[in-house]
């Protein structure tokens, strides 16, 4: 027996409405993600028109918005988030990239647009890919300590098709005797007593080694800081992700450790969120 067809139309109206009900804002633009990104189609497509679509995809829909319900974050359940220009698949082994992470690339691209590049921390690989993509790198470098979301940036690497070295270990370990002319990363910056006051789509879903900066927030900063002069070439450039109530103490770290030309730059939503410093030219 054929199968029967049911109304996307419907089906988006009652999931905006369980949605709503469940205390998520924009109900209904998540509606539509939902369906677009099981459907493979672009958001606003199922709002001119009204197909009729089988109950296999309708099932699938129904879970999905189910597991947002239950507060899985949106890019979980859907599997993928834009990232600049790439859509980069997106679960559970790593951090969701945000909007405000794309500034860095802008930044990295200024400073230092061609050479060695090297991603600390890469998770899905979102910033190593998209220098990749952008720059006019020689090589590209992403090192993550868990070979999870190792193996989501390799996914993401080739789901681009952009090429990039992948190495597991923790910071510049696996790197140790290279030298590279940009450095990025985004490591954990929030203090471990301050976890517990994050949103629990943020805590109950998203890695904690991603997150925890330590004791004070800072403690992984530092690290990172101290390690990335022993691989950065004289000269080179490094973009560091902030905690924008940490931002003064990150670049007064900086400069103690050796870095020059410290400066902090505001993201896309005015708060400062980027350390840019340079290594000494010997």
């Amino acid at each position: 027996m054929a199968e029967l067809a049911l109304s996307v139309q419907d089906e988006l109206a009652t999931a905006a409405a369980q949605l709503r009900s469940a205390g998520i804002t924009a109900s209904r633009r998540e509606a539509l993600l939902l369906w677009s990104g099981l459907e493979g189609s672009a958001p606003g497509e199922a709002l001119v028109r009204d197909a009729l679509v089988g109950r296999a995809l309708v099932a699938r829909f129904r879970q999905a918005v189910a597991r947002r319900i239950a507060g899985e974050p949106i890019q979980y359940v859907v599997g993928n988030t834009g990232f600049r220009r790439l859509i980069l698949a997106s679960d559970r082994r790593a951090l969701i990239p945000r909007p405000e992470t794309e500034g860095m690339v802008d930044l990295a691209l200024h400073l230092a647009p061609a050479g060695r590049a090297l991603d600390l921390g890469t998770g899905t690989g979102c910033l190593a890919l998209a220098l990749a993509d952008e720059g006019a790198y020689r090589d590209v470098t992403g090192i993550d300590a868990s070979e999870d979301a190792l193996s989501l940036a390799r996914e993401n690497s080739a789901r681009s098709r952009l090429e990039v070295r992948w190495l597991q270990g923790d910071w510049t370990a696996p790197v140790r005797g290279e030298r590279f002319d940009v450095i990025v990363t985004n490591p954990p910056y929030i203090a471990t007593d301050e976890l517990a006051g994050l949103d629990a789509s943020v805590t109950e879903w998203e890695p904690r080694l991603a997150l925890d900066g330590g004791h004070s927030g800072l403690d992984v900063p530092r690290l990172v800081l101290d390690q990335a002069r022993e691989v950065a070439a004289p000269g080179a450039a490094l973009v560091m992700e902030l905690d924008a109530t940490r931002a003064r103490a990150t670049a007064e770290i900086a400069r103690a450790l050796g870095w020059t030309d410290v400066k902090v730059h505001d993201d896309l939503f005015g708060r400062p969120r980027y350390l840019a410093a340079r290594q000494e030219s010997f």
